[in-house]
C-alpha cells in the first residue's frame, strides 16, 4: 500500500468533490438529515468472522447505514462515501475511503462508480490509473465456476505448485486460484465469464459497454477474482504507477443481511497510508452547486459521464446524480438543493452534443453546444 505525502485533510477535500461531481454523498451528511441513529450487533445471519477485510469493511458500513435509519431502495438508491477519517479525531495511519451504490441493480451503477474511483485516484497521484475488471457471476455462475475450478485443480495437479493443489484439495479453490495467479499459471486458469448465467453475461456486457462508450480504458482480466461467498458480478481493481489501489465489486447477498429486500449494490474501497498525524479539522463544505445536471436515457448518462471530469477541472460549482435512472428521483434531488440552473440533457441532446440550461427562476431555457458549456456556465458561475 502506497504512503502519500498529502495530509489527511486534503485527501478527505479531494473525496469530497469527486463525491460532489459524481453524486456520492457523505455517510454523515446523510445520517444527519434522518436523525434516527440506533446502534444494534451485526445480523446474526452474518458470519462476520468468515469475511476477507475488504468484505468486513463494506459490512461495517452496511451496518452504519442501518444504524443511522437509512433505508435505500430499489426505488430510492442511494450513493454514499464514508471514511474512517473523521473531523475532530485524530487521523488514523491507514485512511479508508468506501464509495458505494446500494440499490441500483443496472450496469450504470458500476461504470459510475468505476469512473468516481478512477477520477479520485487520478486526482490523488497525479498519474493516469490502470483499470482491470472482470465477472464472477452470480450465485448460479459462481457455484459452475466452483465446480470446475476443482476439476481444474484435480486434472492438472501433476503439473501445477504444490501448495495451489494442497489449498485445492482443502476445498479452498479460489484460494488456490489466486495463488496460481500470482506465479505463471494465470493464462491456464479457467475464466468465470466463460460460465456466466445469461443474466450475469449481459449484465457484464452492459458494463463493459459504458465503459467503451464514456472512453474509460480497461483491461478485460480473466484471472481478478474475488474470493468469498460475499462478492458477485463485477469485480475491478485500479491501480497507479505509485501502488495506491482501489478495489470494487457487487454485493447483493452481503447487503442482503442488513435490509429487509434483496439489495442490488456495488462498492469500492481505497486505503491510504499517511505520513502525517493530525486532528483531522471539519472540512469546510463548498457553497451550494450553482448547477444541477439532470440526464434522461441512456446516451444522455454516458455523455455527462464523459463530461463530469471536464466540469470537474474547470471548478464548475455542478452536482448530479448520474447513477439515478428516475427522472423524478433526479427532480426531487434537485429541489433539496434548490440550485438557481439545471442542466438538461435528453436522449436528442446527447445525439446533438448540446445540453439545455434553466434558469429555474425564470424557467428561461437555453440550448448549449457541448464544446462551448464550460466557458458559457463560467459566465453564470
Amino acid at each position: 500500500m502506497s504512503t502519500t505525502s498529502l495530509r489527511p485533510d486534503d485527501i478527505l477535500k479531494r473525496v469530497h468533490a469527486i463525491g460532489n461531481y459524481y453524486g456520492f454523498t457523505p455517510l454523515a451528511t446523510a445520517a444527519a438529515a434522518v436523525k434516527s441513529t440506533t446502534k444494534n450487533p451485526y445480523p446474526e445471519t452474518l458470519a462476520i468472522d468468515s469475511l476477507d477485510p475488504n468484505a468486513k469493511d463494506t459490512a461495517a458500513f452496511l451496518k452504519h447505514v442501518r444504524d443511522a435509519g437509512l433505508t435505500p431502495s430499489v426505488a430510492q438508491p442511494l450513493f454514499l462515501w464514508h471514511s474512517n477519517a473523521a473531523a475532530g479525531r485524530p487521523a488514523p495511519k491507514q485512511i479508508l475511503i468506501q464509495f458505494h451504490a446500494l440499490g441500483v441493480e443496472h450496469a450504470i451503477a458500476d461504470a459510475v462508480l468505476i469512473r468516481a474511483m478512477r477520477a479520485l485516484i487520478s486526482d490523488l497521484v497525479k498519474d493516469e490509473p490502470h483499470l482491470r475488471v472482470n465477472s464472477m457471476g452470480d450465485k448460479e455462475t459462481r457455484s459452475r465456476y466452483t465446480r470446475e475450478l476443482g476439476v481444474y485443480f484435480r486434472k492438472q495437479g501433476a503439473i501445477l505448485p504444490a501448495d495451489c493443489v494442497a489449498t485445492a484439495k482443502r476445498g479452498e479453490v479460489f484460494e488456490a486460484a489466486e495463488q496460481l495467479c500470482m506465479g505463471s499459471g494465470r493464462d491456464e486458469l479457467p475464466s468465470p465469464t466463460d460460465h456466466l448465467s445469461e443474466a450475469s453475461r449481459k449484465h457484464f456486457e452492459n458494463v463493459l459497454e459504458y465503459l467503451e462508450a464514456t472512453d474509460t480504458p480497461y483491461e478485460l482480466t480473466p484471472s481478478l477474482l474475488s474470493r468469498g461467498t460475499a462478492w458477485a458480478e463485477t469485480c475491478f481493481q485500479i491501480t497507479s504507477d505509485s501502488r495506491l489501489t482501489a478495489w470494487g465489486s457487487r454485493y447483493n447477498e452481503l447487503a442482503k443481511h442488513f435490509f429487509k429486500t434483496s439489495l442490488p449494490s456495488i462498492g469500492a474501497l481505497i486505503r491510504i497510508n499517511v505520513e502525517e498525524r493530525m486532528e483531522m479539522p471539519a472540512i469546510k463544505e463548498r457553497g451550494l452547486a450553482r448547477f444541477v445536471f439532470v440526464h434522461i436515457g441512456e446516451e444522455a448518462k454516458r455523455e455527462s459521464m464523459k463530461m463530469t471530469d471536464l466540469l470537474r477541472k474547470a471548478r464548475i460549482p455542478l452536482t448530479q446524480a448520474i447513477g439515478i435512472e428516475s427522472l423524478t428521483e433526479q427532480m426531487r434531488y434537485a429541489e433539496t438543493l434548490n440550485p438557481p440552473y439545471l442542466l438538461i440533457m435528453g436522449r436528442k441532446e446527447a445525439l446533438e452534443r448540446s445540453v439545455i440550461l434553466r434558469e429555474r427562476s425564470t424557467y428561461t431555457e437555453t440550448s448549449i453546444p457541448l464544446d462551448s458549456l464550460i466557458d458559457r456556465l463560467r459566465l453564470v458561475a
